[in-house]
């Protein structure tokens, strides 16, 4: 029997919604079946906490007297891109202080904000008849600054590879610390839990899709950029290697540090830490077969991070059922495994939202356009203009 979205929404409204976590849907569907699974559950909730660094915030600082048009902007000694208006900017989670290099960074300026701490704005500019000042310092915070938005280009993962190292040194990369001599392997993924493994043809997500983002409500609101959905996939549907992904946006002013977490990781840079959830509406039988699919039936891949090059040797497919384990087995060796995401804190906003949801502070939204599925993501080469 099939449900919309509007039928449970008004479920939600009376209070009659069941909701059960990622987590928790897999143990429900073996013990009473799909067909009743359908009837009686409404909404499963996903999540994710982990690094994306494909993330930022646009500030409208307001006008100061006289009035400047920025040029070049800086939050704390991060630079920020101001070539939008006359005081807006954009600052990216991985930028770097000019001061203190890896130590801080557009994310830390990021989190500062949330935590309402003063932030030091420095802005030049070239001057003009309507705007006559060329330098300005000042401090501002979340309270002073008009708009104060949270929009990443690409969050949210349908899947990412894992890593290790052959090589014979320690390597640092986004994956983490890789020890030598395939030492260790690292993973990032929520796995069973995690939002587009749920719902791995998109069904229920596109754009408009009202998420849980940092401790707020948000909204997807677009495909994000290196969208890849046309991938080899599993039987159950989930792709075996990074697919789709999403375009994220938010008021950075409601959002809370518990769930927007600023990050090194040593010799590579800087990232995000986001918290983002999202309800699954059980709209029918389909919806149910993805989304009682548990760790060890999903898989990804583990490539060897110490050859630097695009296309990058392959050690083979692993369940995250045996990555969450603490150890697999590469060329006959015991491997420890480490994920650079959590899974506590994602079940935490799953189990957030769920809570919302039965509170009625939360209803579910019907995307008001389809993510595209047939997008494949092109490679950069090396290419002279005769050659395009």
């Amino acid at each position: 029997m099939a449900k919309t979205v509007e039928e449970i929404n008004e479920k939600i409204k009376s209070g009659k919604a069941l909701v059960l976590n990622a987590e928790e849907i897999i143990g429900y569907v073996a013990e009473n079946g799909i067909k009743n699974t359908v009837k009686k559950v409404d909404i499963v909730t996903t999540a994710t906490f982990g690094p994306m660094c494909s993330s930022g915030a646009f500030i409208n600082f307001g006008h100061s007297d006289p009035p400047i048009k920025m040029q070049k902007v800086w939050l704390n000694d991060v630079p920020a891109y101001a070539g939008i208006a006359a005081v807006d900017a954009y600052i990216g989670a991985t930028e770097l202080s000019e001061l203190e290099d890896m130590q801080y960074g557009g994310a830390y300026v990021i989190q500062d904000l949330v935590d309402s701490k003063p932030i030091k704005l420095r802005a030049t500019s070239y001057g003009t008849d309507c705007y006559p000042r060329r330098e300005i310092e000042t401090y501002i915070t979340i309270e002073n600054v008009n708009q104060a938005y949270l929009f990443n280009p690409r969050n949210v993962y349908q899947n990412y590879a894992a890593a290790t190292n052959s090589s014979s040194k320690s390597i640092y990369t986004y994956m983490g610390k890789l020890l030598p001599n395939i030492g260790n392997v690292t993973y990032s993924s929520a796995g069973q839990l995690s939002p587009l493994l749920n719902d791995p043809y998109l069904r229920t997500v596109g754009v408009g899709t009202r998420i849980f983002l940092c401790g707020t409500q948000g909204y997807v609101s677009w495909q994000g950029t290196q969208n890849n959905p046309d991938r080899e996939r599993h039987p159950n549907g989930t792709p075996l290697s990074p697919a789709s992904t999403l375009a994220l946006i938010g008021d950075l002013k409601k959002m809370s540090s518990r769930y927007l977490r600023a990050a090194t990781f040593f010799g590579y840079g800087i990232t995000l830490y986001v918290g983002v959830g999202i309800p699954i509406p059980v709209i029918d039988e389909e919806m149910i077969e993805y989304l009682k699919v548990s760790d060890n039936e999903l898989f990804t891949e583990i490539y060897d991070y110490s050859v630097q090059r695009r296309n990058k040797p392959s050690y083979g497919r692993i369940s995250y059922g045996q990555l969450k384990s603490g150890f697999i087995t590469i060329k006959n060796k015991k491997v420890p495994t480490g994920s650079l995401s959590s899974y506590g804190r994602a079940l935490e906003i799953a189990n957030t939202l769920k809570e919302w949801i039965q509170k009625g502070s939360f209803l579910l939204s019907n995307p008001v356009s389809p993510l595209p599925f047939e997008e494949k993501i092109n490679v950069l080469n090396i290419l002279g203009r005769d050659e395009l």
